[in-house]
């Protein structure tokens, strides 16, 4: 517990660099996943190769990856740039194959009915297809914040600082109160990120609790008639 006291200082700035380290994929990965899955839904035939192209960036292991990033990008090697590139990589992996079907799960009725009725391409992606598809999106997005937040620790076995520290520190010295730490740290950053993103989705789509509301009535009426005949 001294140990605890004595480096809380530590502990926290590097909760802060961690959580601002995983803050950038996950934003970056979101925002160029939702033209691509749009477009891969909208034409169809592009669909299977870009799923499968990110599908092979996924797969390939993060460790290489950092190493290699510098050479690519002609950055530092201990540089936090690889770090967010690479980790908004495997963002954008994981999100363009949930934004496909994401619009994909639009009713196509309710996009003929908005072309009907005079909405041009644009208005018609802002005003019904990314709403309606916002549930999928907000699911998906939350699956990357707790991918990314994982794999950020990683980094620190090329020496990028991160919470990943205390595993390395803690497990060279023996010490598993400093790798408990760690894990606690990391553990706590994703639950925060996920509440987050929980209350964003509220706050943005507010008509998914109507519907929860209404099929959640749908399937109590029946009893209640039930219980009035009886």
């Amino acid at each position: 517990m001294s140990w605890l006291i004595e480096n809380a200082g530590q502990i926290w700035q590097l909760t802060l660099v961690h959580a601002s380290l995983s803050a950038v994929p996950i934003v970056v990965g979101f925002v160029l996943a939702i033209p691509v899955g749009w477009l891969t839904n909208r034409y169809r035939a592009s669909r299977g190769t870009v799923l499968a192209i990110v599908g092979l960036l996924y797969a390939i292991p993060s460790l290489p990856l950092f190493i290699v990033l510098p050479g690519v990008l002609g950055t530092r090697i201990l540089d936090p740039l690889n770090i967010v590139v690479a980790l908004s990589l495997y963002a954008l992996a994981i999100m363009v194959r949930t934004a496909s079907d994401a619009f994909a799960s639009v009713d196509i009725d309710v996009k003929l009915s908005a072309t009907a009725v005079g909405f041009s391409t644009w208005r018609r992606f802002w005003s019904v297809e990314l709403p309606l598809a916002g549930p999928v999106l907000l699911s998906g997005i939350r699956v990357v914040s707790v991918s990314t937040i994982s794999l950020l620790s990683v980094g620190s076995v090329i020496g990028v600082t991160s919470l990943g520290y205390l595993f390395l520190d803690g497990f060279q010295r023996n010490f598993p109160l400093e790798v408990i730490v760690g894990i606690v740290g990391t553990i706590v950053i994703a639950v925060i990120f996920d509440l987050i993103l929980a209350l964003l989705g509220r706050l943005l789509l507010p008509w998914t609790r109507r519907n929860r509301r209404q099929r959640a009535t749908t399937r109590v009426d029946p009893e209640l008639e039930v219980v009035g005949a009886a």
